[in-house]
């Protein structure tokens, strides 16, 4: 009888959400794992490498086998990045920034790892859009990651005053996100089309040295000047 192969773990490990010591945000269970794996998924081989060799600077960097999952990746390639686990080895699934399968590509990975009877292993870490809604002052018992808005100014008004009311009728506080650069403008369309009372959170460069988490209402953020052109930044919206 052929022996039944032991099969992998897929370890969805997280990573710092700018430039900064891992340690100071990531817990042990992070290095431990990086100390066994040898088998990545990742978005960008260069970050990747770069982060593994800031958590275990002793890690041998031609061990590493890494598949790159991003935008341009075929979804026939899905597949062959969990072929390791099911050979019993464990894999690990690294983001850009913050937490694999939140906002980001991964999430197909860890269906297929479901689907495919491979256990997953979230791992502890920083997530920009929880700790922006720790942060924020908002209604923490039911909230809604909406991710981009429309692009097109009509498009773009019509589903906030959509996500504005939503968040009225339903108490429920509304999370978006921009592309960096696109940031000072969506900053400026909150403070156009939505209600005055209504209340938005500013939440940029967290974890960072230049942290800001601010909270008021949109008539009191027409008083405010705030760069935030090219800072990863989390915008939370709720009428009261």
């Amino acid at each position: 009888m052929k022996p039944v192969t032991l099969r992998g773990k897929l370890y969805l490990i997280p990573t710092t959400l700018g430039e900064m010591n891992p340690h100071d945000v990531l817990p042990q269970t992070v290095k431990r794992a990086i100390d066994f794996i040898d088998d990545y998924i990742v978005e960008n081989e260069k970050t990747a490498r770069k982060f593994i060799k800031s958590i275990q600077p002793e890690k041998v960097q031609s061990s590493l086998r890494l598949s790159t999952l991003n935008k341009h990746t075929d979804v026939t390639q899905y597949n062959a990045m969990i072929t390791p686990c099911l050979n019993g080895l464990n894999i690990g699934l690294v983001c850009e920034a913050g937490c694999p399968g939140v906002a980001d590509p991964g999430a197909v990975i860890v269906k297929i790892a479901h689907e495919k009877g491979i256990q997953v292993v979230p791992l502890v870490g920083p997530s920009s859009i929880l700790l922006a809604m720790m942060g924020s002052g908002m209604n923490g018992q039911s909230f809604a990651f909406n991710g981009y808005l429309p692009i097109d100014k009509d498009e773009k008004k019509s589903a906030l005053k959509n996500y504005e009311n939503l968040s009225y009728t339903k108490n429920q506080s509304q999370i978006f996100i921009e592309t960096p650069y696109r940031n000072n403008k969506l900053f400026e369309d909150f403070l156009q089309m939505l209600q005055p009372s209504t209340h938005l959170c500013i939440a940029s460069d967290i974890t960072l040295p230049s942290e800001y988490i601010k909270t008021f209402r949109v008539a009191d953020w027409k008083k405010i000047t705030i760069d935030l052109h090219n800072r990863p930044t989390i915008f939370i919206i709720h009428k009261m």
